[in-house]
């Protein structure tokens, strides 16, 4: 165990990719931090302690993994890459409460996986998400409703914009208003390209997404709701009554009575929305029998 407190050093890490011929993939979008204060920051915010238990996707070498491993009881960690094992049972020799489970987080059973591994402990996931893959990852883990405290991130710092966005404002779209739905969203700090190998083009950032326990708004269909929040951000130079007139395939007069009969302007933009204007306009198209 006396290499693994070196996971962030350049030379540790090449020596390690070197001695197994593993080289980074761009397919799984790959970057490994070498900053030794990003991880410990993501673990500390998570929250994890004594009776916690951590889900992580992507461990890459484990840099994050094993500050997890130091906080929480159990440490599960989910990963696509099958060349990616051996360097993991020596990066993280010592530390016997993590599990290594392969496969694509997007196909796995996450409920049964909670259930079978962290059975009377309080859950958060904590992870340094593939970029090319951060938004269906993430609505996977929101959407399946799973029984996690928050989700801890890293992300790119455009999509972590977006992600956390306040509805009203420019960057605000169909994401950040379903993330609001589920989770209280917030950015806790950027990372610059430099914290990693090899540098990646884009800052990066960190968010949290603490769970509703029950979400803000009561819909009569979630997936009518959603269904409308995504045509009206579908074309965003136009008004939300022409981007769910063509994103629905319905005539304008009908969804024109919809917002009207929601209180809502007819000229509004889908950005000046907000979730609960969404939820009474998914009413008021329940009751005309829309969408």
């Amino acid at each position: 165990m006396s290499e693994l407190n070196n996971l962030t050093d350049l030379g540790y890490v090449r020596r390690l990719c070197e001695k197994h011929g593993f080289v980074l993939s761009k397919q799984f979008g790959q970057n490994f931090i070498v900053n030794p204060g990003i991880c410990p920051k993501m673990a500390e915010a998570a929250g994890l302690c004594e009776g916690w238990g951590a889900l992580e996707v992507g461990p890459g070498i484990g840099v994050l993994t094993k500050e997890l491993a130091l906080r929480a009881d159990k440490v599960v960690t989910v990963e696509i890459d099958r060349r990616l094992p051996p360097l993991l049972e020596e990066s993280l020799a010592g530390l016997d409460n993590i599990r290594l489970v392969m496969g694509d987080v997007l196909e796995l059973d996450l409920h049964a996986l909670i259930a079978e591994e962290f059975a009377g402990k309080k859950v958060a996931v904590c992870a340094n998400l593939p970029y090319y893959i951060t938004s269906p990852i993430l609505m996977k883990l929101l959407e399946d409703r799973l029984p996690v405290e928050s989700i801890t991130v890293m992300v790119q710092k455009e999509a972590a914009d977006r992600i956390c966005a306040a509805p009203g404002t420019r960057e605000a779209g169909a994401i950040s208003l379903a993330v609001r739905y589920y989770a209280r969203p917030q950015v806790l700090f950027t990372v610059s390209p430099g914290s990693f190998t090899p540098p990646p083009k884009v800052t990066s950032a960190v968010i949290k997404l603490t769970l509703h326990d029950t979400p803000p708004v009561q819909p009569k269909s979630e997936k009518r709701m959603f269904r409308i929040i995504r045509a009206a951000f579908s074309q965003r130079r136009k008004t939300a009554v022409n981007g769910i007139c063509s994103g629905m395939s319905l005539p304008k007069e009908a969804v024109q009575a919809a917002f009207a009969a929601a209180g809502l302007a007819p000229m509004a933009r889908p950005e000046q929305m907000t979730l609960e204007d969404f939820c009474a306009l998914e009413h008021a198209f329940a009751d005309a029998g829309l969408g």
